[in-house]
């Protein structure tokens, strides 16, 4: 009888260690599927600068805007004074940047976006060679450890983030995530995508990337504080999409978040690695 309490707690630990692992094999389940989406980063198959004016797009060679499906002459994005609009099939219409609205060439989406003062299309191609030539993710072993209770300060401010275009943007940091790593004092900063954004955005490098993890470095979401804690789970720590695709413009790490510790947990450098590292 005096055994029970023993396997009790051997059992309940088990259970807990299983429990979480199978959280992060959810996990990255999700994150394999996101990837390969019919929407989905796989798809980026494209990127066009507009200049000031008409850009035509089509199959036909002659398109400033050059597709793999559609019409010859599909029709025209006009850049006029900062806003575009598209002309196509007898029909005019403004375009938002940013936003869920796209134009519909054959299988093909049309995206616009916009960074800093350049605005662009970007092309979503369900049958991109990247998306079917996928061959899934690697990543490091499942360490309970790396997931970590950091102390949150609030200290908002507003950090240059530098992206892979070279341009700068301000962006919005409501303070930092102090916690202890080995015998290693560290912080992390991040960032909020929008004002109304419901987790913290980490972006970060640490003294893996470039050997066994993306050479740019990693990101990392996090629910907002509570009670003055945050929890980092550094397994769930993931690639940006410029690792799979040349045609994304990823963030790069603040140099406040390029940590002189190695974090061997999350995912492991993509081994086509078909993107640029953004260096």
């Amino acid at each position: 009888m005096r055994t029970w309490p023993l396997v009790s707690v051997v059992a309940v630990a088990l259970a807990a260690g299983s429990a979480y692992e199978t959280e992060i094999a959810q996990w990255r389940h999700a994150r394999e599927a996101g990837l390969q989406a019919e929407n989905g980063w796989l798809t980026v198959a494209g990127l066009f600068w507009l200049r000031e004016g008409g850009n035509t797009f089509g199959v036909d060679a002659a398109n400033q805007i050059v597709l793999p499906d559609g019409a010859a002459r599909a029709g025209t994005f006009e850049l006029r004074d900062g806003k575009v609009a598209v002309s196509m099939a007898g029909e005019h219409r403004q375009l938002e940047p940013d936003s869920s609205d796209f134009v519909q060439v054959g299988r093909l989406k049309l995206y616009l976006i916009k960074r800093g003062d350049r605005l662009g299309i970007r092309l979503k191609d369900p049958a991109s060679p990247l998306r079917r030539e996928f061959h899934g993710l690697q990543y490091f072993p499942v360490r309970e450890e790396y997931r970590l209770s950091a102390r949150w300060v609030a200290e908002p401010r507003r950090i240059p983030i530098l992206n892979v275009l070279g341009q700068t943007e301000q962006s919005e940091c409501p303070g930092y995530a102090a916690f202890k790593l080995g015998d290693k004092e560290l912080k992390l900063y991040p960032i909020l995508e929008d004002p109304r954004a419901q987790e913290l955005f980490f972006i970060f490098r640490d003294q893996t990337s470039g050997k066994e993890t993306y050479g740019a470095g990693r990101f990392l979401d996090a629910d907002l504080p509570r009670n003055g804690q945050v929890v980092l789970d550094f397994n769930k720590a993931y690639n940006p999409p410029c690792a799979f695709t040349p045609y994304a413009t990823c963030p790069l790490p603040p140099p406040e978040n390029r940590l002189a510790v190695r974090i061997e947990a999350g995912e492991r450098k993509y081994g086509g690695n078909a993107g640029h590292d953004g260096r």
